[in-house]
């Protein structure tokens, strides 16, 4: 199924379960108000979502209404913890044999359609397209086969830093919808998504990535290593770090990057490698980024992120 959230003043916003093909959506209140209560009592709650879900996509939900993007919240407007891990290998993310994870701030995350803003002081900023999951309980020390049936819901990510520390983030927003892993159908593998992400920076295409043959680490050895020495609760958001692809050589053995990048710190590595110095410069207000991936009819699977860099106002 397919879970997103309509702002509606309140904190945790008013969850709403879309249609297959993202064009209409129906109230969850006769079941749950938000998301952490769905996966809080995730075994008796998700087949009641599931039921309506399917009359959805029948048509015959009575109260069903458009699906609109633009008065969405995060799918989990807030979470109890928001870890981003080292999935993918760049020139700006080092190989590394171990996971890492990186824990980012999660009491308030941005909408997918919401203008981001910044401290115009700010410099060097970023963004970084990624993909994530939001858990239920998951015990300590469970290995990463098992750490897998922890999983609940798939979804993107847009993380805004601020260089040259990019740690902690500035801000992240997350595509309008998340979906269970039966969504992904055969995309699905052994903790990866095979599907292509596509990023567009100021309308124009940057990226266009195969998450899974490209991902190094899957997430049931990012969520294994998160509970090393702690159980993870309900409504953990793990993300894989930003997606890149590696370099391919070509017939005279210098390294290409066909399928383009996630995030501009990759894009200036590339360059400082290939031309000894960056060239690419970082975000400027009003920048645009766009972040989506098709499924495998080629369909928008979770909405696009559209986030708008903007100063803050003081």
């Amino acid at each position: 199924m397919k879970l997103a959230t309509y702002q509606d003043g309140s904190r945790d916003g008013q969850l709403v379960v879309v249609s297959r093909d993202l064009s209409t959506a129906h109230y969850a209140a006769g079941i749950v108000n938000h998301l952490q209560q769905a996966l809080d009592d995730w075994n008796f709650v998700s087949p009641q979502l599931q039921d309506l879900y399917e009359t959805i996509n029948q048509g015959k939900a009575r109260h069903a209404f458009p699906f609109d993007p633009q008065r969405c919240a995060a799918p989990l407007p807030r979470a109890y913890q928001w870890a981003q891990g080292n999935a993918f290998t760049g020139l700006a993310q080092p190989l590394q044999p171990e996971p890492a994870l990186q824990i980012e701030p999660s009491d308030a995350f941005w909408g997918p359609c919401e203008d981001i803003a910044v401290d115009s002081k700010s410099v060097g900023i970023d963004f970084a397209a990624s993909l994530a999951v939001i858990t239920g309980d998951v015990p300590r020390g469970v290995d990463a086969e098992q750490a897998l049936e922890g999983i609940r819901l798939f979804l993107l990510a847009n993380t805004l830093t601020a260089h040259p520390h990019r740690h902690p983030s500035l801000a992240t927003a997350f595509s309008p919808v998340a979906v269970t892993l039966d969504e992904l159908e055969a995309a699905w593998q052994n903790g990866r998504v095979h599907l292509t992400l596509q990023t567009h920076w100021n309308g124009r295409k940057v990226g266009l990535c195969d998450t899974g043959s490209d991902m190094r680490l899957h997430f049931g050895q990012l969520i294994a290593h998160l509970c090393a020495r702690r159980p993870v609760r309900a409504g953990s958001v793990v993300g894989s770090g930003p997606v890149c692809s590696p370099g391919v050589a070509d017939a005279k053995g210098r390294l290409q990057w066909p399928k383009g990048y996630h995030s501009i710190a990759e894009k200036r590595a590339i360059e400082a490698l290939q031309d000894g110095q960056a060239s690419t410069g970082f975000m400027q207000f009003d920048d645009t980024v766009r972040i989506d991936m098709k499924d495998l009819q080629g369909q928008s699977l979770l909405g696009a992120i559209e986030s708008c860099l903007v100063p803050t106002q003081r």
